[in-house]
């Protein structure tokens, strides 16, 4: 009996024949059905910006926004990508702490819902852009805060402690006077992300309730109205053992719960959760061929032809224990264990390694290994230019057909910016 891995019934082995490996692999069906289960659950005035930076892939893209998502840029190229993926204008936000004049340039020539502003003297800056534009509107702009009150439950926590992002509460509320003296720019709701990666959903209904709560003191303090909040989303997914994903029937009744008394107060109010992780890291699977299986000292390596230069989040950043993404043997998946393996990738550092001692059936060069959960901070997030492999390809499965949605780096590819400059002519 054949069981090796099909996505969408279409087996690994022939989409590696067929595009090479490594390989990102992301099922179009699973980003569907993502997106529409969080979306039936939450309240109807709560709509869900993607958030590129997870996966900027512009089929991604295109894909998430035909289900009806927004898009949460924070660079030019992603403003572009969310345009081009056919986002419309009035459901793009750009956010970030260090824009540059070209960046909110781009954002006000494309009409964009709102760039959230991360100081009052970019708030400034951009009201003195978009004066010497000749603009005759004012342009719309969320404050971004960062609250007085903290989190838990965070794998990356991103406000209630000193941090580059966004502005102070405390010096928010003492900025009345600047804000009123603004003239090219409206002012028209806030903005806060208290983290990512909640596993639980009761610290997302506190964080909610927490921005909810803090959008309506700093409104009627500032009076300014509240036209848009963002109160951010962070939700996590489970990757490691002893971690279980989020209950999502929880967290939609706790969201509406506390949306709902809101909405009354400002009816006309866009809420939105911003998502990245959530959305795509389910859909992702991170191919590799086994080039090498050895033995050193006792312990058994799987030497990959792909690794962290290509999915740096294998790594686990930031963690003091390695702990492994969900590993499978695609050749043999339902298979029982024969042994334990590091699986590592082809870079010359001993910290290329995807996966440390994981139980596996047994692995032979050429056999093909799958990283799961992988939709997110993959490419994107990872030093594809470290010794020069260069980037993967990348196939979105889509009823069944698989399309090439980014080829894979050459070696002309890498070379092609360089210059090769004569210096004997300077001696």
């Amino acid at each position: 009996m054949n069981t090796e891995a099909r996505i969408q019934g279409i087996k690994v082995t022939a989409l590696a024949e067929e595009f090479g490996t490594p390989l990102f692999v992301y099922d179009a069906e699973v980003l569907e059905d993502t997106y529409r289960r969080l979306r039936k659950l939450l309240p109807e005035a709560v709509d869900v910006f993607y958030s590129l930076k997870a996966n900027p892939n512009i089929s991604v893209c295109a894909y998430l926004g035909a289900q009806g998502a927004g898009a949460e840029v924070s660079s030019h190229t992603e403003l572009v990508t969310a345009l081009r993926a056919g986002v419309a204008p009035k459901d793009i936000i750009f956010l970030g702490p260090g824009k540059d004049p070209q960046e909110l340039a781009a954002c006000a020539d494309a009409g964009i819902h709102a760039v959230v502003c991360e100081s009052l003297e970019e708030v400034q800056q951009l009201d003195d852009l978009v004066r010497g534009s000749g603009a005759t509107e004012p342009f719309p702009v969320l404050l971004r805060v960062n609250p007085s009150f903290g989190t838990k439950g965070s794998g990356l926590a991103m406000g209630g402690k000193p941090r580059q992002f966004g502005i102070d509460e405390e010096e928010i509320h003492r900025a009345g006077q600047t804000l009123t003296g603004l003239r090219h720019v409206r002012i028209k709701g806030i903005h806060a992300y208290m983290g990512t990666r909640f596993l639980n959903h009761t610290d997302v209904v506190h964080n909610t309730a927490s921005i909810l709560a803090m959008a309506d003191e700093l409104a009627d303090r500032l009076d300014i109205p509240l036209e848009t909040v963002d109160f951010g989303g962070g939700l996590g997914v489970a990757y490691f053992e002893n971690e279980e994903d989020l209950d999502l029937d929880a967290l939609g009744a706790g969201v509406r719960a506390v949306v709902a008394p809101f909405t009354e107060r400002h009816p006309h109010c866009r809420l939105i959760m911003e998502l990245g992780r959530f959305l795509t890291a389910e859909a992702g699977t991170y191919v590799v061929r086994a080039r090498y299986v050895k033995q050193s000292r006792g312990e058994w390596f799987v030497v990959a032809d792909g690794g962290t230069n290509h999915h740096m989040a294998a790594v686990g950043i930031g963690s003091f224990v390695k702990r492994n993404f969900p590993v499978t043997h695609l050749g043999h998946p339902t298979d029982t264990p024969a042994r334990s393996y590091t699986v590592t990738g082809p870079l010359c550092t001993p910290n290329d390694v995807v996966a440390k001692k994981v139980p596996l059936p047994q692995v032979s060069p050429g056999d093909l290994l799958g990283v799961g959960r992988s939709g997110a901070y993959g490419p994107t997030a990872s030093p594809g230019l470290f010794l020069s492999h260069g980037f993967p390809a990348e196939v979105l499965i889509h009823r069944g057909k698989p399309r090439l949605v980014r080829e894979r780096d050459t070696t002309e590819d890498m070379l092609a910016k360089q210059h090769l400059v004569d210096l004997s002519a300077e001696e």
